[in-house]
């Protein structure tokens, strides 16, 4: 059966004014990040309101390069009340010492709400609007891993961190979420904009997180995500390994992190094909990042499908 962008918006919006009034505006937080399902999320919930509402980018200091100020001009131009909130060092805290895909994604999940709760409190409001999509619930309930913004379908009362969930979207694939982007009139630099995860560059870098490290991948993922964004994709990204090589710089001996380049093509993020790049590229991108971050001294390209491998490293 055909997905009816139109049909879905209508019914979405008839769904939250049946939880929401127009009055209730200022009691309602949306958790933005720029991407589509973020924000489709809160255009929804804003439309249905006929008013602007308050949309909040998590500055966790895992993002991209020059993310925050971005995304937010964006979600501005939107119509949404977009604001930063700086949150590196509680995130950052959270995630000392963790080296399990799983206790990061966790640790990284309570410092992500425990912060929107405190922000909640602050504007005295109840209901946080996020982007949950289907692939985020079936990856989480069928133990692939557990994706930071499932909380309900786990059995984790929202109360604890002081707000109602509400999630639009929650029945839609990828594909369908840009469906609707689209006929909202959002503009390409979000409805097609490629995925990012949830908690960020920490789950790019394999092992415990640190400032250095996420410094060396925000210009190392900027290298890749130039290099590759005339290629037809789902995901574009760079990984760094808890591993280092010995290299050569300059006639000195380097001891080095290794970096793995990823790019897979996907309809729904269920299963994913990885993408054959020309071998000029590659060496471009190789050559660029040995160049441009000294940190690095070996590249390699990953080349296994979903499955058996995820798109995600953890």
């Amino acid at each position: 059966m055909s997905f009816n962008a139109s049909a879905y918006i209508e019914s979405s919006l008839g769904a939250i004014k049946e939880i929401l009034k127009p009055e209730e505006s200022d009691k309602v937080l949306a958790a933005c990040s720029g991407g589509v399902d973020s924000t489709v999320s809160a255009v929804l919930v804003a439309r249905a309101l006929g008013k602007p509402i308050k949309a909040v980018f998590i500055d966790d200091g895992l993002r991209r390069k020059n993310e925050p100020e971005t995304v937010v001009k964006l979600l501005r131009n939107l119509g949404l009340d977009a604001f930063v909130y700086d949150a590196k060092k509680e995130v950052l805290d959270a995630l000392k010492g963790k080296v399990d895909p799983e206790e990061k994604r966790k640790a990284f999940r309570d410092a992500f709400y425990t912060v929107l709760g405190k922000i909640i409190r602050e504007m005295n409001a109840r209901y946080l609007v996020q982007g949950t999509i289907a692939a985020d619930i079936v990856e989480t309930v069928g133990g692939v891993k557990t994706q930071h913004n499932v909380l309900e379908q786990l059995g984790i009362d929202t109360s604890k961190y002081g707000f109602k969930v509400l999630e639009p979207i929650k029945d839609l694939y990828k594909p369908q979420v840009r469906e609707v982007a689209r006929k909202l009139g959002i503009p390409k630099e979000i409805s097609e904009r490629k995925a990012f995860p949830g908690p960020g560059l920490a789950i790019r870098i394999v092992g415990e997180v640190t400032w250095e490290k996420l410094e060396i991948l925000r210009e190392a993922t900027q290298i890749v995500e130039e290099e590759t964004k005339d290629i037809d994709s789902f995901q574009n990204f760079a990984v760094l390994l808890d591993l280092k090589a010995t290299g050569v710089r300059e006639g000195k001996r380097v001891y080095g992190y290794i970096l793995v380049v990823r790019v897979v093509s996907s309809e729904d993020a269920m299963t994913a094909k990885f993408v054959e790049i020309p071998y000029e590229k590659l060496r471009r991108i190789s050559q660029r990042i040995t160049t441009q971050v000294p940190q690095i001294a070996r590249v390699v390209y990953d080349i296994t499908d979903k499955p058996p491998a995820t798109i995600e490293y953890e």
